[in-house]
């Protein structure tokens, strides 16, 4: 499939993205990121990998309308980290100036 990423044409096939990403560790997802195989990547990650382009040169936009039109999934936003949810006791102690985990 032929696709433009920051003013340049690239062919890209969904298993020469795969290859191009076969053996690369994924960084931290901070916004937009993409599956391929079993992994989750950051779009801009994926983007330098298979077009060999500086990050800042394209947009995670770009990247994603490409990785969809081959057929990855794409996700808008990272997973959303747990969040620690305090017992009313816990909530109380703590309003009194104990720490959250006495009591």
């Amino acid at each position: 499939m032929r696709c433009v990423i920051a003013r340049y044409p690239f062919d890209l096939t969904k298993s020469g993205v795969l290859a191009s990403m076969k053996g690369i560790t994924p960084e931290l997802i901070a916004a937009e990121s993409v599956t391929i195989g079993r992994r989750r990547y950051p779009v801009k990650q994926v983007g330098q990998v298979i077009t060999r382009q500086d990050r800042r040169d394209f947009t995670g936009g770009e990247v994603v309308r490409a990785m969809t039109r081959l057929g990855f999934t794409c996700h808008a936003h990272p997973d959303a980290t747990p969040v620690r949810v305090l017992s009313p006791l816990q909530s109380a102690s703590a309003a009194l100036g104990a720490t959250a985990l006495d009591g």
